[in-house]
């Protein structure tokens, strides 16, 4: 979690093959889950954000390697930030317009 900007874009850019200007927010949480750092591009450059918990822990997001990606949606991004656990038994069924 040394990383700052020029290593966070090279992370997505070589171990996700994305794109870091994309406008999707790439989040990045370390191995003992207790620091998040989050890249994202707006017009005008990159923004990096990040937390560390002084108590708890984030969340585990299941068993992933250091190129899975995971689409969150904004309520499980923000339920994550907010430390409840994003294992969910069962999602009800919701409308979602096709593309």
């Amino acid at each position: 979690m040394r990383k700052s900007f020029h290593g966070l874009i090279a992370m997505v850019k070589t171990y996700l093959n994305d794109n870091p200007s994309s406008g999707d927010v790439f989040v990045f949480i370390n191995k003992n889950r207790t620091l998040m750092k989050c890249l994202y591009f707006e017009p005008g450059g990159y923004c990096l954000w990040s937390k560390r918990l002084e108590q708890g822990r984030f969340a585990a997001l299941g068993k992933h390697n250091e190129s899975t990606k995971l689409a969150l949606s904004a309520t499980e991004f923000s339920a994550l930030v907010e430390g409840f656990d994003l294992d969910i038994k069962k999602r009800r069924k919701r409308y979602i317009k096709a593309a």
